[in-house]
């Protein structure tokens, strides 16, 4: 498995030739370097995020030694507080118990409400890169909007958002593969930051409740179930991280392709109603989220091969999402695509709950840029980030 090497730059650049070289190898792979079984295939992927004998943990069932695991250093206890408490990284019925919970305060209703400002904000974002006459389209559009979103729901005041996007992208360095101690370092110091400021704001809220998602949450009860304290911390870090990051890479993801494809650029800018067809093939064709984890709770069996109790699958969502056997020609970026079953937000239980808000947060910077700045175009070749499964670049400098 020469061609999958997710330190490799080219590879990094590029995977998915390596992704067609891995479907066609067999439905399951085991990968040594990080003694992961590789699962490439849609109809595996698909099956798989809805396997209830695959968990995103295991200690709801077993403990570090009985699964055959060793518990994380003591050290990184901050970061795996904060991540193990979010619903993302949660098995039923904890999982259950808070989904159903945030559900109250994150409402479609909600996130309906919010249309009228992620336009605005995308409007305003998109008017300022243009009166420039162009800049980084990741800090100056893609970053700003949904940070700005998701701190507005949760009422972040806007003097407190300055350390977030760091605070998220070093907490999200955890989630690559075989993460180093500087960046594990990183993602503890910033996970006892945000969640100090997080206690901080919460106390606050419980004295002065608002109509923010802050305080819808401290408000949620069902029968009795309350969120406590960490669940409210964890789940606010959660919608901030998984709240942007994918939209931020999605939007300059979305942007470089559309670049290498001047041919589908044109389509879109002749015809805007393309718009919520283009943001589901801009997220299959470049997928923002490449790799996703799973324990194997229960033995199971792929193609013949016995995976056991104890193992971990990476399921390559970019792999996918990219299979012949579901999206016909899907090296080719196609938005008039009608039958587009990507799982870029997952499926199952762990669903993407933001989904809706993302697909608001592309449409909105997609259209502002299409009527502000319809001659759009690259003014220099960007660089991809060294990261594998957070996929995204290191920026995307643009010109009006």
């Amino acid at each position: 498995m020469a061609a999958f090497d997710p330190w490799d730059p080219a590879f990094v650049a590029d995977p998915y030739p390596a992704y067609a070289e891995l479907r066609e190898r067999g439905r399951v792979q085991y990968y040594e370097p990080t003694r992961q079984w590789l699962v490439s295939h849609h109809a595996d992927v698909s099956a798989l995020l809805r396997d209830r004998r695959l968990g995103r943990t295991y200690q709801h069932r077993f403990t570090h030694e009985d699964f055959g695991r060793t518990a994380p250093p003591a050290e990184h206890e901050p970061f795996h507080v904060l991540n193990d408490h979010g619903m993302l990284d949660l098995e039923p019925p904890d999982h259950t118990r808070i989904r159903r919970l945030v559900s109250k305060a994150f409402t479609p209703r909600t996130v309906e409400q919010l249309k009228p400002y992620v336009h605005g904000l995308a409007d305003e974002l998109v008017s300022a890169l243009v009166e420039k006459g162009g800049g980084d389209l990741l800090t100056d559009v893609a970053e700003p909007l949904p940070v700005a979103v998701i701190a507005e729901m949760l009422g972040i005041p806007e003097s407190d958002r300055a350390p977030l996007r760091p605070w998220s992208a070093d907490i999200c360095g955890m989630y690559e593969l075989s993460p180093s101690q500087d960046v594990a370092a990183r993602a503890v110091r910033a996970s006892v930051e945000f969640s100090d400021y997080l206690r901080e704001l919460i106390a606050e809220r419980r004295k002065a409740p608002g109509e923010d998602l802050i305080s819808g949450l401290i408000a949620a009860h069902d029968e009795g179930d309350r969120l406590t304290e960490q669940e409210m911390i964890s789940t606010c870090v959660l919608l901030l991280n998984a709240g942007h990051e994918a939209t931020v890479n999605a939007t300059v993801n979305g942007w470089w392709a559309l670049f290498r494809n001047p041919d589908q650029l044109a389509a879109l800018r002749a015809d805007h109603s393309l718009v919520p067809s283009a943001v589901e093939e801009l997220m299959r064709y470049d997928t923002p989220l490449q790799l996703f984890e799973r324990w194997v709770l229960d033995d199971i069996e792929i193609d013949g091969t016995t995976i056991p109790r104890g193992a971990e699958i990476a399921m390559l969502f970019g792999s996918a999402n990219h299979d012949p056997e579901v999206f016909t020609d899907p090296a080719r970026l196609d938005l008039t695509r009608e039958d587009n079953p990507h799982i870029s937000f997952s499926a199952g239980i762990h669903y993407c709950i933001g989904a809706p808000l993302a697909r608001i947060e592309l449409a909105a910077s997609m259209t502002a840029l299409l009527e502000k700045a319809p001659t759009l175009d690259l003014a220099a070749e960007p660089r991809r980030k060294p990261n594998f499964v957070i996929r995204g670049l290191e920026g995307l400098s643009v010109e009006v």
